[in-house]
């Protein structure tokens, strides 16, 4: 089977030879182009407006019960509410603290013995089973666990958070080095890296993608802990949100508060992806490469 490139067809025109019909046709043919960031951006808004009309069209039309599935207006009603009289922005820093500590913490622990039962055959025959038999734990099952160890304050939240957190992010880097291909090993042995010089040369780059993946996945499942953390005794936070309006009957409130989850899960993944591209620019990837086409 003969392939003409572009390069040959264009040859041979310069030589004075036709090409024929079938290589004219491919080249002819224009490469589409994925859509733009732009195009992107608002593509990815699509479903979200879609499903937003058409519920409240439910609500208006009657369709949906008011005291059961409140129309969107009305839940934004109710939030402007709580941010006019400056409820709601303490709940929203209350639960933004507790993430963000349980996720330094949690990714902190899943790091250092990612690394070590990664690197370690030893190390991963000792401690895998036992972490690997725990991350089968229901989140809630740690609850009254924490609480009676830590009390219904500030570090019971926060070490909830941290166990949501450190399964993925330790399963995505132990599995990530252990599976770092042997030949670049090998390659980085001829050139003479040792110890440190290899861990920092060969095992950080080819673990970095399957490390970061685990950053977002432990990312998600802390904003998930939050909330049952939140269930312990809370008097702030988007958690409590949810119960006080469970509580008192307000449909809005708790599903302001569902959303308020989505929206901010959803920012705090995408600032994650975008501060760790770079560390991630020599990849030549499929979407990389499409990527930098589109750019």
């Amino acid at each position: 089977m003969i392939v003409l490139t572009s390069e040959a067809v264009a040859a041979g025109e310069l030589l004075g030879e036709a090409p024929s019909p079938r290589a004219r046709t491919t080249r002819a043919q224009p490469r589409k182009r994925a859509p733009g960031p732009s195009r992107r951006g608002i593509l990815g808004f699509a479903v979200p407006v879609a499903l937003l009309v058409v519920w409240e069209g439910l609500g208006r039309t009657g369709l949906a019960a008011p005291n059961l599935l409140p129309t969107p207006t009305a839940v934004l009603d109710t939030l402007g509410g709580l941010v006019l009289s400056g409820e709601l922005f303490g709940h929203i820093l209350v639960t933004f603290a507790r993430v963000a500590a349980g996720f330094a913490l949690g990714t902190a622990a899943a790091t250092a013995l990612g690394a070590l039962t990664g690197y370690s055959a030893f190390y991963r025959l000792l401690l895998d089973p036992l972490i690997q038999g725990l991350r089968s734990v229901p989140s809630l099952a740690w609850v009254p666990l924490f609480v009676l160890w830590l009390g219904i304050f500030e570090t019971s939240k926060i070490a909830l958070v941290a166990a949501g957190v450190f399964f993925p992010v330790y399963l995505n880097l132990m599995s990530g080095i252990h599976g770092v291909d042997r030949k670049l090993v090998e390659v980085g042995r001829m050139y003479g890296l040792r110890g440190l010089g290899l861990v920092r040369r060969v095992l950080v780059p080819a673990t970095l993608p399957a490390y970061i993946v685990g950053l977002r996945s432990g990312l998600g499942l802390g904003w998930m802990f939050v909330l049952a953390a939140e269930f312990m005794g809370a008097s702030e936070g988007l958690g409590y949100l949810l119960i006080d309006g469970q509580m008192t009957g307000r449909p809005a409130a708790i599903i302001g508060g569902v959303i308020l989850f989505a929206v901010f899960g959803k920012l705090t993944d995408a600032l994650l992806a975008r501060g760790t591209r770079p560390f991630l620019a020599w990849q030549d990837s499929f979407a990389a490469r499409r990527e930098r086409e589109d750019a």
